[in-house]
């Protein structure tokens, strides 16, 4: 295997968490969790993750589909990775049951593929595995802004 292809698969599959069995995106957004977990302090380098991995799933997608031969292929997880760093951004607060709420509407909306999510998964290329976890993610975040926002108020 070429360094470049080693790259690639190492990027795409977020250093072989896609190979996991049976649920590969699923310990995708778990291991966006437990990267959530260690930089969720301080913004600048949670930020800069975010954008650092998000480029590097665009980056690898359409390599990925290439080494794979398939598009969208299962074991490319870099794309629920970001995902999750995104539905966790910026909320209000941070506990245990947050980041659980965050892990099963993320999944949700990845699952379902609202609009125009839909649309977007068909583009080929990084771009059409990357954007339908984008638009999942946002979804995710502003869900629990609201939420968060709406019961921070009632109970002040």
């Amino acid at each position: 295997m070429k360094i470049r292809e080693l790259i690639v698969k190492l990027t795409a599959t977020f250093f072989y968490v896609g190979f996991l069995p049976l649920i590969p995106g699923t310990f995708g957004s778990l291991a966006g969790i437990g990267l959530f977990y260690l930089v969720k302090d301080n913004p600048f380098i949670y930020g800069v993750l975010v954008l650092v991995l998000i480029a590097a799933g665009f980056w690898s997608g359409t390599q990925a589909e290439a080494y794979f031969k398939k598009k969208d292929p299962k074991y490319v997880v870099i794309d629920e990775v970001c995902g999750m760093l995104i539905s966790l951004a910026f909320l209000p607060r941070y506990d245990f049951k947050i980041v659980v709420a965050a892990f099963f509407l993320f999944r949700f909306f990845d699952t379902l593929k609202i609009y125009p999510a839909c649309r977007l998964q068909g583009i080929k290329g990084s771009m059409g595995i990357m954007i339908d976890d984008l638009v999942a993610a946002l979804y995710t975040n502003i869900i629990l802004q609201v939420a968060l926002r709406f019961a921070w108020c009632k109970t002040s």
